[in-house]
């Protein structure tokens, strides 16, 4: 099977690149340090000659409101044409558990634009909707500091996911019939946010002080009790917190 990964050079691309190939699968990378270009179409029609199924795991560069939506409005718009005229069966898309929670945040407005064009494009598709990952904890963590130097954080239900389980789920429903469907991923253990970013700078020697606040913003949002979790069945990944901090 032929399974294109768009954004196939990024942290979870190359993951699942690596993965599928593995299985038996001419897995290959799609992005612009490849020749292939959604945003100007360039090398879209090439890289989809003979493909079964397309994997969508491209990012913006850009977070702002605008730019955002402008990018996987046209990114997604060029991919679903070159699709259908390449003939590809299965597109599979990924997005963020709590999406349609948070519409005024404006990078989950931007990702609810994407599904639509892909729900609406008349490929068969899956959607994988998975919590945040373990990898952006620090960032995450850099985003809630106040100028009061400590870390804001809403004491709500979390549950990270390691960015190998997620590549692991995605190629399980790439190599599948197209569910034309969303499921939901999340890591094995659920916390009180608050309460994970202490644990988690202390274990990293961050010095910052972690404050339970029902009013921190989470990227430009404020946050209910089920905001970032699944609510629902989902599909749980393997590896822990601590395992995947200590593995690093």
């Amino acid at each position: 099977m032929k399974i294109v990964v768009i954004g196939g050079t990024g942290p979870i691309g190359t993951k699942l690149v690596a993965q599928l190939t593995e299985h038996g699968h001419e897995a290959e990378p799609a992005a612009p340090n490849t020749g292939v270009n959604t945003i100007t179409g360039e090398g879209l029609a090439e890289v989809l000659k003979g493909a079964d199924v397309v994997v969508d795991v491209a990012n913006s560069p850009s977070f702002e409101a605008g730019p955002v939506l402008e990018f996987f409005r046209t990114s997604t718009s060029n991919l679903l044409r070159a699709e259908e005229a390449a003939g590809v069966r299965h597109h599979l898309g990924i997005s963020i558990v709590g999406t349609e929670r948070l519409a005024d945040n404006h990078y989950f407005a931007a990702k609810i634009a994407q599904e639509e064009l892909i729900k609406g494009s008349g490929i068969p598709f899956s959607l994988v909707h998975a919590t945040q990952f373990m990898e952006f904890v620090g960032a995450i963590a850099d985003e809630g500091t106040w100028d009061d130097g400590k870390v804001h954080i809403a004491p709500v239900a979390w549950a990270p996911i390691a960015a190998v389980d997620v590549g692991k789920n995605l190629g399980k429903v790439a190599v599948g019939a197209p569910l034309n469907a969303r499921i939901d991923i999340a890591g094995p253990d659920e916390y009180r946010m608050d309460e994970f970013f202490r644990k988690a700078l202390a274990e990293r020697g961050d010095p910052r002080e972690v404050v339970a606040d029902v009013h921190a913003r989470y990227f430009g949002s404020e946050l209910t009790e089920r905001s970032l979790v699944p609510v629902g069945e989902a599909t749980l990944g393997e590896l822990h917190y601590d395992e995947w901090y200590a593995a690093r």
